[in-house]
């Protein structure tokens, strides 16, 4: 971001205080308009593809063909209010001639989310992703997320999840696979 984007991001957020009715001058927010700015750098680095992270995929020498899973949490933004939602994901594959090293993972459900999203475009975008470096025999990713929209305005229901999946593959034509997937949670 350079000076001008510094600059002008500064005064929206000034002017963000000044339309819910705070007082911008006042000693606690002096500083509020910098550090937010470089909040949304953060958190938003999904739209900065220098910062997609490398896939690494090694060849599957030992022809190792039974589902590898990780899981971890997410952290993203509602596209339709700006409020956080996040929750956990549950990531399965079985390889075919490559494997993937499981962090690489990780940091593209991370890359995915650090933008404005809905969850169901940010299982896709994932799932797209890493079938596309790993031509696998079969994969899959489910999301379960909180979301603030929800929680926090609107319906105001605390404590409600949706879960969102994309299964492709064996993992979503063959029932068994299926059934391994959504049991090893």
């Amino acid at each position: 971001m350079n000076i001008d984007e510094q600059t002008i991001g500064q005064k929206t957020v000034s002017t963000i205080f000044t339309l819910i009715g705070e007082d911008g001058a006042r000693e606690g927010l002096l500083d509020t308009p910098k550090r937010v700015v470089n909040m949304w750098k953060e958190i938003y680095r999904g739209y900065d593809l220098t910062q997609k992270p490398k896939i690494t995929v090694f060849e599957n020498d030992m022809c190792y063909n039974q589902m590898i899973h990780d899981t971890g949490y997410f952290y993203s933004q509602c596209e339709h209010h700006m409020l956080p939602f996040f929750g956990t994901f549950h990531f399965a594959y079985i390889p075919n001639k490559k494997i993937i090293g499981l962090s690489k993972i990780s940091r593209l459900v991370d890359f995915y989310s650090a933008k404005l999203q809905v969850q169901e475009r940010l299982v896709k975008e994932v799932i797209d992703e890493l079938e596309k470096e790993l031509d696998p025999l079969g994969i899959g990713i489910t999301m379960t997320g909180r979301h603030m929209c929800k929680e926090m305005r609107g319906a105001k229901k605390n404590g409600g999840e949706m879960t969102t999946s994309d299964l492709r593959g064996v993992l979503l034509t063959d029932p068994s696979v299926k059934a391994e997937f959504f049991n090893t949670k």
